[in-house]
């Protein structure tokens, strides 16, 4: 049961956490288990990554409903999709328990780098990119599916900055429905990890509470601030990418000194 201050400082991370996802609509997640780690000061890096497994989850869930009401989601891709993610995602929760935390920690580091570069990328696309013809061949989603999945599973992220490019490569469908359908496979490969993870005994359930508690009253303030800011959220993207990378360079840095690489 986290005490006064790790809960005062959980729920200042979750407001991190929604803030950043209400105002530049995605990657706020990667930073749960920085976060959990070096803020809130959980000391077990297998149990950080279980407990932002569940709490993404959460978070997904309210926004999947929304896009829901508003038409947004393609549910037989999304069915097919979240189901093969749900086996790589098994696998990959399987792999990441067994993996020393610090290893584990490193490889985290270098995707968050891999975040990064993609929003330094949507920094330089246009805001409307060129139409696309839609394809419906079921092969390429259960690929794109599996690997996806399995990426979520292992480092236990919602993994919706790579989902959403692979419903994009592997069906060519409007970004808005890709976004949409993308957040039931976030909530399928969430909730596959979180769970493997819990029966491990690697979830903390009252931490878990004031990560959301703290993302819904974030994710408020960042959309507000996102719809005052108008229509070119470029220069946050930027902002946030250099965050991204600072984060990632000082986890390695941590991670290496506990490995005695540096």
């Amino acid at each position: 049961m986290p005490d006064l201050i790790q809960g005062l400082l959980g729920l200042c991370s979750g407001g991190v956490i929604g803030f950043t996802l209400g105002l530049v609509g995605g990657g706020g997640s990667i930073l749960a288990v920085p976060l959990l780690l070096y803020v809130v000061g959980m000391p077990d890096p297998h149990r950080a990554i279980g407990t932002s497994a569940l709490a993404v989850t959460i978070n997904a869930l309210s926004n999947l409903a929304q896009h829901a009401r508003t038409g947004n989601v393609r549910w037989k891709c999304a069915t097919v999709f979240a189901g093969a993610g749900v086996i790589g995602a098994l696998g990959g929760a399987s792999c990441g328990k067994i993996i020393n935390g610090q290893r584990l920690l490193f490889l985290f580091a270098l995707v968050m780098l891999g975040v990064g570069a993609l929003m330094l990328r949507g920094c330089r696309m246009p805001a409307q990119a060129a139409a696309r013809p839609e394809r419906d061949s079921p092969l390429p989603v259960l690929g794109y599916g599996i690997a996806t999945g399995f990426c979520s599973g292992f480092f236990g992220i919602g993994g919706g900055f790579l989902i959403v490019p692979a419903l994009l490569a592997a069906t060519g469908m409007p970004m808005l429905n890709a976004i949409g359908t993308s957040l039931v496979a976030v909530c399928a490969f969430g909730l596959t990890t979180s769970a493997s993870y819990a029966m491990a005994g690697m979830v903390d359930l009252p931490m878990v509470g004031i990560l959301v508690a703290g993302g819904v009253a974030g994710g408020m303030g960042g959309t507000l601030l996102a719809r005052r800011l108008g229509s070119r959220p470029q220069h946050l993207r930027l902002i946030f990418a250099c965050l991204i990378f600072l984060v990632a360079l000082y986890m390695m840095w941590r991670s290496a000194r506990a490995l005695g690489l540096a």
